[in-house]
C-alpha cells in the first residue's frame, strides 16, 4: 500500500499572517505543517481536530502545536484533489487567538 501524499497549498494571506509571528518560530511552523499535514491531514489526533463550525476564512480543521500549543494553523482538506489548503496561522494566548497580530474570533 502506498501512502497518499497531500500537496500543501498556502493561502496568500498566510504569508502576511506568519510575518506577524516572531521569525525565530517560522521554521518550527513550516516544519510542523509539512510533518503533520502532508500525510493523513484528515485524521483526528491529540493536536489535530475537525472544527465544529467552519471559520470565517473557510477552514474546517485546526492544528495545535508549539510550547503549550501556542500556535494554531487552520486548514481544509480536499481529498478528491489530494490537497490541503493552509488558510491561516495564529498565536493562542490563553483564551485569545491572534492572526496577523489582531485578535480573531472563531
Amino acid at each position: 500500500m502506498v501512502d497518499k501524499r497531500f500537496r500543501l497549498v498556502y493561502d496568500t494571506e498566510f504569508f502576511s499572517q506568519i510575518m506577524a509571528i516572531e521569525s525565530k518560530f517560522h521554521s518550527l511552523i513550516q516544519r510542523t505543517i509539512e510533518d503533520q499535514l502532508t500525510y493523513e491531514p484528515d485524521v483526528e489526533t491529540k493536536n489535530r481536530k475537525l472544527l465544529v463550525r467552519t471559520t470565517t476564512f473557510g477552514a474546517r480543521w485546526e492544528l495545535r502545536f508549539g510550547n503549550k500549543n501556542h500556535f494554531r494553523v487552520f486548514y481544509s482538506v480536499y481529498a478528491d484533489r489530494v490537497e490541503v489548503h493552509v488558510l491561516a496561522v495564529g498565536v493562542k494566548e490563553r483564551d485569545r487567538l491572534f492572526i496577523s497580530g489582531k485578535e480573531t474570533k472563531l
